[in-house]
């Protein structure tokens, strides 16, 4: 018996139609200054930026220097669980600007304070430049969480969306020789696995999207390796590494429209095959990206909700298909 294929959400249908009336190019199509451009046309894309109490601009160690941050405390005079939010972009576009909004539904539905990181990003500096950027940060808040306001008697939450998941899993695998030092890692839908290379069949399944195409991922993979055979480590293609024990407990989120989607269920299985609590959730109907278009896409709201409950120690489902 044959299977429907999955349908896009009405919010997804609606949006690619205004895509392709006003020809908004792919990213791989243009320059990079051009997509940068691009992406903050997203913004227009989200609901006004929600209040929280406390917003400041921080410096954090990176691998080569001190990286602006932006920190989101919901109540300052209280210490709150500590979360690094890591963004997407396929390591070319975003940064604290574009991050802005969501990182504050994120801090103002969860409680807990919010650090959102401006990690150097490719061509300019790639692979592994960005991920040790990830990962001196992440050292210094887990050491010292206190400093930004975190709660010391709770360790660092990770969270990530897109190529900041892969850099939040590749993070959580680089901080295991520092146990306890990382809580719990959010991996929203993740890009795990080089594009140049890749087995999934949900590649070849949304070649063609909707909003994020293949062509698109293999341009973000081929301007943040140095070398094809830089795919091949682990550190760069967390779903490749050979041990995946010891790690935090893992929520992962996947769009069922997204070409990624295979990999980061292949990571959730490995995950659970290697002792780690794993929850996964599929939004059903759902394209790549759509956390950070919640004026558009309702899911948004529902993703928040769900991340806000894990950054908060809250316990998600272990699996859900969001109508």
């Amino acid at each position: 018996m044959s299977v429907a294929e999955p349908t896009a959400h009405p919010d997804v249908a609606r949006l690619v139609a205004q895509f392709d009336e006003l020809a908004v190019p792919t990213y791989d199509t243009v320059s990079v200054p051009h997509a940068r451009a691009l992406l903050d046309g997203v913004l227009r894309l989200q609901h006004p930026a929600t209040p929280v109490a406390g917003v400041r601009d921080v410096l954090l160690p990176g691998d080569a220097g001190l990286l602006p941050a932006r920190v989101y405390h919901p109540s300052p005079d209280e210490q709150r669980p500590l979360v690094l939010y890591l963004h997407g972009g396929g390591f070319v576009l975003g940064g604290l600007k574009a991050a802005d909004r969501p990182c504050r539904a994120l801090a103002a539905a969860s409680g807990c304070v919010v650090v959102s990181l401006d990690y150097r990003r490719a061509p300019e500096t790639r692979f592994p430049g960005p991920l040790l950027d990830c990962v001196a940060a992440a050292r210094a808040l887990a050491a010292d969480p206190a400093a930004l306001g975190g709660d010391p008697a709770q360790a660092l939450v990770l969270v990530g969306d897109s190529a900041g998941g892969n850099l939040a899993a590749a993070t959580a695998l680089e901080l295991r020789d520092s146990p306890g030092a990382v809580r719990a890692q959010v991996l929203v839908y993740p890009c795990l696995h080089p594009a140049l290379d890749t087995p999934y069949a949900s590649y070849r399944r949304r070649a063609d999207g909707p909003l994020m195409t293949a062509r698109e991922l293999a341009w973000f993979w081929d301007l943040y390796l140095p070398s094809p055979a830089a795919g091949r480590d682990p550190r760069a293609a967390p779903v490749l590494a050979e041990d995946l024990s010891g790690l935090p407990p893992t929520t992962i989120v996947t769009a069922e429209l997204d070409p990624l989607r295979d990999e980061a269920l292949h990571y959730a299985a490995r995950l659970a095959e290697a002792g780690v609590a794993v929850e996964e959730t599929t939004y059903a109907g759902a394209a790549h990206g759509f956390w950070w278009m919640d004026a558009a896409l309702s899911q948004a709201a529902e993703l928040t909700e769900l991340l806000a409950a894990t950054c908060a120690g809250g316990a998600g489902p272990t699996w859900s298909a969001q109508a």
